[in-house]
């Protein structure tokens, strides 16, 4: 197989995660979904993905929002997809409130994540169905959640014993209530960068069950940052203090990527990056003050890390492509198949007239 082009054209508008989820499902990779903060990090993550050409998905949390404001980071991302020529999805992370997801969708975003995850499974579902409601009605899809990973993360924080994992006996129900276009499940990973006390384990059994109850449906992994250990070292090494931070094994979001898992959020990783590079700055260069001179090397750290995920990780966009494991087993799941496919072609052709968003990605 020849290398594979991503876009013919040298710019494109934002397009939602549509056609990438159903290649990156066909092909058996995710894809790479980096949170922004600022114009440096946007920077590192779009000269990656330009160098090898991957499709992105750009999220902003509302911890993001509140920092940078909304505008100038989707103004940001616009540019990114104007200078790069790139397919860019601009996603929200963890939404936590209609309100919150109607103003991204306003906003120009394409995609946005509910996180009803904290109420119970009904009103999960409720509060799930009015988004979905209101942002295919503007050409948007919508991400949402059952389980809760722990860990803190912004404005997400979830204590160990209030963690729990993902059911999948309510799956299939939910998908179907909801309309939702992809689902994060709960399977051990846990946000910010202490995932593990001891060794890294993940309910994998859980990942294959619920690829088997939702054949084709793509299934997202949040936490799940891999925290180099030579990125938590210069850290510590230039004055920083993070023992025992550990993340999630490549080859665990590897084998995640196999399955049913198309999208991995990547948060840690970067802050790591930014950090240490910061660090290492001012501790041998200790005269400087332009924040040129420490934040140009900040923004190569995120591009190395990011190329990494491209290239020698778990996003297989340029690699031979291995088939899903999960096929519908039976009638129900085959039926349920046929749904999502039906949803997919029909917001395969539709476009929200203000954004002039497209589905059409060349993966």
């Amino acid at each position: 197989m020849g290398e594979i082009k991503f876009w013919e054209a040298n710019t494109m508008p934002l397009v939602t995660t549509t056609e990438m989820f159903k290649k990156a499902y066909a092909g058996g990779y995710a894809i790479g979904a980096f949170n922004v903060n600022n114009m440096e990090i946007i920077q590192g993550i779009v000269e990656a993905a330009t160098e090898e050409q991957a499709p992105l998905i750009l999220q902003v949390s509302s911890g993001a929002r509140k920092y940078a404001n909304t505008t100038y980071l989707t103004k940001m991302v616009e540019a990114a997809v104007e200078t790069s020529g790139l397919p860019i999805c601009l996603h929200l992370d963890h939404g936590d409130s209609f309100a919150l997801c109607k103003d991204c969708v306003d906003s120009g975003f394409t995609s946005v994540m509910i996180d009803a995850s904290a109420h119970p499974f009904a009103e999960n579902i409720s509060i799930t169905k009015q988004v979905v409601e209101y942002a295919h009605d503007h050409g948007v899809v919508v991400e949402a959640e059952l389980g809760k990973l722990a860990g803190i993360e912004d404005a997400v924080n979830v204590s160990a014993k209030d963690a729990a994992f993902t059911d999948p006996d309510q799956v299939q129900e939910f998908v179907e209530k909801t309309g939702v276009d992809s689902l994060a499940i709960a399977i051990g990973t846990s946000h910010g960068a202490y995932k593990f006390k001891g060794q890294p384990q993940l309910r994998f059994d859980i990942l294959e069950e619920v690829g088997r109850r939702l054949p084709g449906f793509p299934i997202v992994l949040h936490g799940a940052s891999s925290v180099p250990q030579e990125l938590v070292a210069k850290v510590n090494q230039y004055g920083g203090s993070m023992p025992g931070a550990q993340g999630v094994p490549e080859d665990m979001l590897r084998k995640a990527a196999s399955m049913a898992v198309c999208k991995i959020n990547i948060d840690s990783d970067l802050r790591l990056a930014v950090t240490g590079a910061i660090r290492e700055h001012f501790a041998l260069n200790p005269s400087h003050f332009d924040p040129r001179q420490y934040l140009g090397p900040a923004r190569d750290a995120v591009r190395e890390v990011v190329k990494h995920k491209i290239v020698d990780g778990w996003q297989y966009a340029r690699r031979t492509r291995r088939p899903r494991r999960h096929a519908p087993q039976s009638s129900v799941h085959g039926s349920l198949q046929d749904q999502y496919r039906l949803r997919l072609a029909s917001r395969s052709h539709r476009c929200n007239p203000r954004t002039l968003r497209t589905q059409s990605v060349s993966l």
